[in-house]
């Protein structure tokens, strides 16, 4: 994620909403205590830092998952970032049983490009979401399956989880090479026989017999 934020990693920031205290520390976990005299008071982890939520190329905040047991569920927290004057926890709430959303305010996210998902990635997952847009702006692929190619350079990069059958799926296709049109089929063939050429070249200056195979 952006490298800016990792200087909230190893603090935490506290919210006390009325018997409870919040406690979120950014890229580890969120916490709730009851502060009670009860002997049950409840005292747990909403979740553990897990992925990003993206939303229009932009994070927009943290999802903190696999938290204590609820019910058939685990706990998981959503933490909206938002632009502040100072880092504070400023709200907590629970939309739905055991699903927390906090709102983190933060003046590292004030300025409009901080959040900016193109700049943290890799020049190699830049160069992906590149061709992604040429092939979407000359129609050879639908909205869908751009969103589709985004969610896996995410995914790539290590920002969003990948599920378990996208994992299977990705471990079956580095089997065999797999390309979404003709042209990037062209381009990678024309790419790997310039590549032989080369090759070809170096292994004769070192007097290195080249054997073709049949299927050459």
């Amino acid at each position: 994620g952006p490298a800016h934020l990792f200087r909230l990693a190893g603090k935490c920031f506290s919210f006390v909403e009325s018997t409870y205290k919040y406690e979120f520390c950014p890229f580890h976990n969120v916490t709730q205590h009851e502060q009670t005299f009860r002997w049950n008071a409840y005292s747990g982890i909403l979740g553990i830092w897990h992925e990003w939520e993206i939303n229009n190329n932009t994070f927009v905040g943290m999802w903190m998952r696999e938290g204590d047991s609820c019910e058939t569920k685990t706990r998981q927290t959503k933490v909206h970032l938002v632009c502040g004057k100072s880092n504070k926890l400023a709200y907590v709430s629970e939309p739905s049983t055991c699903v927390y959303s906090l709102t983190f305010e933060t003046p590292l996210v004030c300025h409009p490009h901080s959040l900016l998902v193109y700049p943290t990635l890799t020049e190699a997952l830049q160069r992906k979401w590149d061709e992604a847009e040429q092939l979407l702006y000359d129609e050879l692929i639908t909205d869908q399956g751009y969103k589709k190619i985004l969610k896996e350079i995410f995914e790539e990069a290590g920002l969003l989880k990948a599920t378990e059958e996208k994992k299977a799926e990705k471990q079956s296709k580095k089997i065999s090479l797999e390309f979404k049109t003709v042209e990037k089929c062209s381009k990678e063939y024309k790419q790997l026989s310039e590549e032989i050429k080369k090759l070809k070249v170096l292994l004769d200056q070192h007097g290195i017999a080249y054997k073709a195979n049949s299927g050459e």
